[in-house]
């Protein structure tokens, strides 16, 4: 159970530093993608581009 977590937190670490990487892909602003802005705070729910990456790295999983 410690390995999976260390796992995904260094997911969400490295994920968090890709981000603006990330969205100067589109990434973040696809259709599915929610942004709403509360209490003066911008909150992103990025459903489709999850599933667009967990598609590409279930692809990648399937080759290797």
């Amino acid at each position: 159970m410690l390995r999976w977590t260390f796992t995904i937190f260094l997911a969400v670490i490295v994920l968090s530093a890709a981000l603006p990487w990330l969205q100067k892909l589109g990434l973040g602003r696809l259709p599915g993608d929610l942004r709403f802005r509360l209490f003066g705070r911008e909150f992103v729910l990025p459903f489709a581009s999850t599933i667009l990456l967990s598609m590409v790295a279930l692809v990648i999983g399937k080759l290797f």
